[in-house]
């Protein structure tokens, strides 16, 4: 269990973390990746919606 423990914090200590301004820039695009995608299913639904009830 101790071998276990250290290998894994030395692992860690090997890890390149992203600074600050690197992880701001990466939260910024993740959410707007969200937000792209889900307005376009968003507009999807709405469009195949129309189109169902148009047939019916």
């Amino acid at each position: 269990m101790f071998s276990y423990i250290s290998e894994s914090w030395a692992e860690l200590k090997k890890v390149r973390w992203p600074s600050r301004k690197e992880l701001t820039s990466y939260t910024i695009v993740v959410l707007f990746t969200i937000v792209v995608v889900t307005v376009y299913f968003w507009v999807l639904d709405i469009g195949i919606s129309s189109l169902v009830e148009a047939i019916i």
